[in-house]
């Protein structure tokens, strides 16, 4: 996967690590699947629901995190009782292709997990296919209501994780080095290239001046380089396309108005003169309505934004089409909660940020998706109900009255 987008070993290592955890879990969930009998006033009547699988699924997925976004929704899927057909990124294809193989030699049988490559008409057929009961996806907001629109057109079932512009939110009484660790790994880990970037700093104006300085000199002194070096801390991003796009929402973001305080820039190694590296980049004084504010650049790139008080920083938070996660750093408990509440997103991390984990559901808020992905929540996105009625008595009904 390093080779393919350009992420470092160690986050693609701990992923593909964590990957059992998956399908342990809902391996675990596969023979809980019930359905449960209904109490009637009829007692004659028995009244139960069967939970059944769906049939092929269609899963269609990015290229910043093929293999682990992957098994995140084949797992269920799987455990539902449905059949899938997976269509990578044109970007990143190899890893799935390996981990079909993979499954087949560990007892899957041919022709549950099949992998279909190609780009957006290959994605398209897919989606289109009749056979295909449900699609889930991974991408783009533009993409994501292109999908949903073509399977609702003919009723198919999907799930869409989607984008973010996601606040990472500081109050004056945070702990300043947490907070810190924070926002640098909510946007220059994975160099931006992640649904959950925490791409705009939230911070209070007590402390903005103070943390920019800190943030500033962090930033100058992440290792840009080779991915496969262990020494690197952020490597390139995946392709000549999002470097362009990083550069041009920047230069955007700067004529109207927000000031350059750090980054912003190509900075390719001495050793990869023509590669696509983009150096951390911090912009300051960004208006919350702006462009740069409102858009996913899904590149290193953080917007901060003063602000003066709760009411302020949630409505600020809130103001975008996004709602996928957000972060609160506060010691304040009761703030903290509060804070949880109003927020307008799938996932509130405290005093933390970027963690996920198997048995704890994720997706968005308004544009960010539909549908949740992780925890039992998933496998019930993969189950039709069926509800099952049976006469156990000699009664006959009349004919022109319903009966509950």
């Amino acid at each position: 996967e390093t080779s393919q987008n350009g992420k470092l070993p160690n986050e693609m290592v701990l992923q593909a690590r964590i990957v059992p955890d998956w399908l342990y879990y809902y391996g675990g969930l596969a023979d809980k699947v019930e359905g449960r009998v209904i109490p009637l006033d009829r007692t004659s009547v028995l009244n139960y629901t069967l939970r059944e699988p769906l049939g092929v699924v269609g899963v269609i997925m990015p290229w910043n995190s093929p293999l682990f976004l992957t098994i995140m929704a084949v797992a269920p899927a799987l455990a539902a009782g449905n059949t899938v057909v997976i269509k990578p990124s044109e970007v990143t294809p190899a890893s799935v292709i390996e981990a079909a193989r993979l499954a087949e030699e560990a007892g899957i049988p041919e022709g549950v997990i099949n992998v279909v490559t190609g780009d957006r008409i290959t994605g398209e057929a897919l989606v289109d296919h009749p056979d295909v009961a449900k699609i889930a996806f991974t991408g783009g907001v533009g993409a994501g209501r292109a999908i949903g629109a073509r399977a609702a057109s003919r009723l198919a079932h999907f799930t869409l994780e989607l984008g973010g512009k996601s606040a990472n939110i500081v109050f004056p009484d945070a702990d300043l080095r947490q907070a810190e660790a924070g926002l640098l790994a909510g946007i220059f880990a994975a160099a931006g290239q992640t649904c959950v970037a925490g791409s705009r700093a939230l911070v209070h104006r007590k402390i903005r001046d103070d943390l920019l300085e800190v943030l500033s000199k962090r930033a100058a002194g992440i290792k840009i380089g080779d991915p496969l070096d262990p020494a690197t801390q952020m490597g390139p991003v995946a392709s000549k396309q999002q470097l362009e796009k990083d550069e041009s929402m920047v230069s955007r973001a700067v004529a109207d108005g927000a000031e350059l305080i750090f980054g912003g820039r190509r900075a390719n190694p001495e050793a990869f003169p023509n590669g696509y590296f983009f150096s951390p980049t911090i912009l300051g004084n960004v208006l919350p309505d702006s462009f740069i504010a409102q858009n996913e650049v899904f590149g290193p790139v953080l917007s901060v934004i003063p602000f003066e008080d709760e009411e302020e920083a949630i409505a600020i938070a809130n103001g975008t089409p996004f709602g996928l996660a957000a972060g609160v750093w506060t010691l304040d408990i009761r703030r903290a909660h509060r804070m949880a509440r109003e927020l307008q997103a799938g996932t509130v991390w405290i005093n933390m940020y970027r963690a996920m984990t198997f048995n704890s559901p994720f997706g968005g808020y308004k544009s960010s998706g539909v549908g949740r992905q992780n925890g039992i929540e998933a496998i019930d996105q993969y189950l039709q109900t069926k509800s099952v009625w049976c006469e156990l008595s000699d009664d006959v009904q009349d004919p022109f009255v319903m009966r509950s």
